[in-house]
């Protein structure tokens, strides 16, 4: 049986401000990178959104208020396999270009990036997800890959982590797209072809979302 997506209300917005952190998370000690978070406003806008999981206007991006973090939040990203389905339902992907505006004087990398879902797998049946992203101009970080195996219906979650050794920073005082490329996949070859099985990344409600790390540092003056 299919699944009927919604969009919901994450979708109903492409740009959310945030607001300047607060003294005390400001003089905090940064969980990730080389400097605590900027207090200035970070805005971030969805520059394109491409790929079978995503069309316009089923994404929205929000900026956490201590600047530590952003989600990105899916309203129709749906991989399934199986009974009534057809063979492109199997796999879906997004490409998604973010425009990121930071305070004057500070760059930025991310260092953890955590992903969302249910999913409802059955006996035999195989999902994965995988992700990478870059700068635009630069080349794209390692892309990361998890199984989960039926049987299987819950929550999942996945988390990729960078070293603070490896961590790649935009560059100081040039404009680039900060490019997010994630898959999901579901193999039904080895289950019951009278059952469904599928993996999300989606939310109707905003309650369920990605998830992305920054770490900070300052620009040579």
């Amino acid at each position: 049986m299919f699944r009927t997506l919604g969009v919901g209300a994450a979708a109903a917005s492409l740009l959310l401000l945030a607001g300047s952190a607060s003294p005390a998370s400001a003089q905090a000690s940064p969980r990730y990178g080389e400097e605590a978070p900027p207090t200035g406003q970070i805005t971030i806008t969805v520059a394109t959104v491409n790929g079978s999981g995503c069309r316009p206007g089923s994404a929205a991006v929000a900026v956490a208020p201590d600047n530590t973090a952003f989600t990105v939040t899916y309203s129709e990203y749906l991989a399934q396999a199986g009974k009534d389905t057809r063979p492109t339902d199997s796999r879906k992907n997004c490409q998604i270009a973010l425009n990121v505006h930071v305070p004057q004087g500070f760059t930025y990398a991310i260092a953890k990036a955590d992903y969302r879902g249910y999913a409802q797998l059955a006996p035999g049946a195989v999902g994965l997800e995988q992700a990478g992203y870059y700068f635009q101009g630069s080349s794209e970080t390692a892309r990361k890959s998890h199984r989960f195996t039926g049987p299987y219906d819950a929550n999942w979650q996945s988390s990729d982590e960078t070293g603070i050794d490896a961590l790649v920073y935009a560059p100081c005082g040039e404009k680039r797209y900060f490019n997010i490329n994630t898959e999901l996949r579901v193999d039904a070859k080895g289950s019951d072809p009278k059952l469904t099985s599928y993996m999300a990344m989606d939310s109707t409600d905003g309650s369920i979302n990605t998830k992305y790390h920054f770490a900070w540092k300052q620009c040579p003056r």
